[in-house]
């Protein structure tokens, strides 16, 4: 990657950060922590590696997004927004009634949302069945991105779609599993030990390796390893932080889904002041 490029998309992730935490202290609560772990990726998938047209969502030629941990709307919603797929200023109605930005994924009331989710575990199979049909219609073009969470993988309809990619080899569905070690009920490794994402997917029969969720360079690197597999489902572990980029959110020890108090704000604004800083360097 050269460093114009991985200056563009380093700016691309401070504001799609600055823009979450401007919906998350509007609304007063969200998925705050989930979509700050899946940030970088977002901006790799709208920064250079889909292909979209905001002029045209539901273009045929486009690439697809499952955000499985549907949670993580805000993210994506940001994404879209930054891209021209709607009016900015719609992202601080979060939620709101009649609002077209919910903060789970609903491509009934967003543009640019694929595939509506919220009941967790069944991104997998949605991306599967479309991978499929694309296959099915030779169409060899065309990528299906899916995102799933680490605790939502405590769910097994997941394998059960894990098995008929590697069955069918369905190379043209990109799968992310974000691992940022940490679900709604506290540390993934106390509700339900995991094992080696990467070990276990490889053993399913996928192509697989892990990645630097924090790092657009190595996000980018990996899927572009990924699209040479021609042979085999493919999947990137990204080694996350649960509230990665901004460090009050980091550290809190419920950070799912939490309320914005007064001090919230205060460290929203802190966080939103040293954004600026990166969106601002020449």
């Amino acid at each position: 990657m050269e460093a114009a490029e991985r200056k563009t998309l380093k700016k691309f992730s401070a504001q799609l950060r600055i823009d979450q935490l401007e919906m998350f202290k509007q609304r007063g609560m969200g998925h705050i922590g989930g979509c700050l772990s899946v940030t970088e990726l977002i901006s790799v998938l709208y920064g250079k590696q889909m292909k979209y047209d905001p002029a045209n969502p539901d273009w045929k030629g486009r690439d697809y997004l499952v955000m499985s941990k549907a949670h993580a709307a805000p993210a994506v919603e940001a994404a879209l927004a930054e891209k021209g797929f709607f009016d900015k200023q719609l992202l601080l109605t979060m939620d709101n009634i009649g609002t077209h930005i919910p903060s789970h994924v609903d491509r009934l009331l967003t543009p640019g949302i694929d595939v509506t989710g919220g009941s967790l575990g069944q991104g997998a199979s949605i991306a599967a069945g479309i991978a499929y049909g694309l296959k099915h219609e030779g169409v060899n073009d065309q990528y299906v991105y899916v995102c799933i969470g680490d605790g939502e993988l405590n769910e097994g309809q997941n394998w059960e779609a894990f098995q008929f990619m590697a069955h069918n080899g369905l190379n043209n569905c990109i799968v992310f599993i974000d691992n940022n070690k940490r679900q709604h009920d506290g540390y993934c490794n106390d509700v339900l030990k995991p094992f080696s994402y990467e070990e276990k997917m490889k053993a399913f029969g996928f192509w697989c390796k892990t990645a630097d969720g924090a790092s657009e360079e190595a996000i980018d690197n990996a899927i572009e390893e990924a699209k040479q597999v021609k042979d085999k489902a493919v999947c990137i572990v990204l080694d996350t932080i649960k509230g990665q980029g901004v460090k009050y959110y980091e550290d809190m020890p419920d950070n799912h889904s939490p309320k914005v108090f007064e001090e919230g704000r205060a460290m929203i604004d802190a966080a939103i002041a040293e954004l600026k800083k990166i969106t601002e360097e020449e």
